[in-house]
């Protein structure tokens, strides 16, 4: 196929892969990395796209990419933190003491979906963030719809379990 066609059908979706990509590599320059050599091999192997969803079907290539560095590095068993260099947009709205809690939030959840497992933190990128269905998830993740959906109510749960406020302590007589 010609290269116009590959630029109008997956070079739209290529902020969306790097955002992916930062969420599973855990930082800026990997990412850029692993969306680097998915569009090498999206660019060879596209002929491969069968349907109109090439948002799924680049983001399952990034995601392999992603595989494929961490098994030749073989440190695939410690979940990566990002880097700090995050979006530090705000809501220029807010007066400054809601600006502030407003990035306690935000870092918190962020920190929260990093402890995440690789497996759950994937598939709840790609329903939360990136709004993916859960056929595209399931496409993505090369697993059942039932996987999909068990793996992202589990994430969910332990979002929520990490996000839940802790009890205040008693005070003494």
């Amino acid at each position: 196929m010609p290269p116009r066609v590959f630029e109008t059908t997956v070079l739209p979706h290529l902020d969306a892969a790097l955002n992916f990509a930062r969420w599973l590599t855990g930082n800026d320059a990997e990412a850029e990395d692993v969306v680097q050599d998915a569009c090498v091999r999206a660019l060879r192997y596209f002929s491969s796209l069968r349907d109109d969803d090439a948002r799924s079907w680049f983001f399952a290539i990034v995601r392999n990419a992603w595989y494929s560095r961490i098994s030749r590095r073989a440190t695939v068993g410690a979940s990566a933190l990002l880097d700090g260099s995050s979006d530090e947009r705000h809501d220029v709205a807010l007066d400054p003491e809601a600006q502030l809690l407003q990035q306690d939030t935000v870092a918190r959840v962020r920190e929260a979906i990093e402890r995440l497992p690789a497996d759950f933190r994937e598939v709840l990128v790609l329903r939360e963030i990136e709004g993916l269905s859960y056929r595209e998830i399931a496409s993505v993740v090369r697993a059942p719809i039932g996987t999909v959906m068990s793996r992202l109510a589990r994430a969910r749960e332990r979002l929520l379990a990490e996000l839940k406020p802790a009890a205040p302590l008693e005070m003494l007589p």
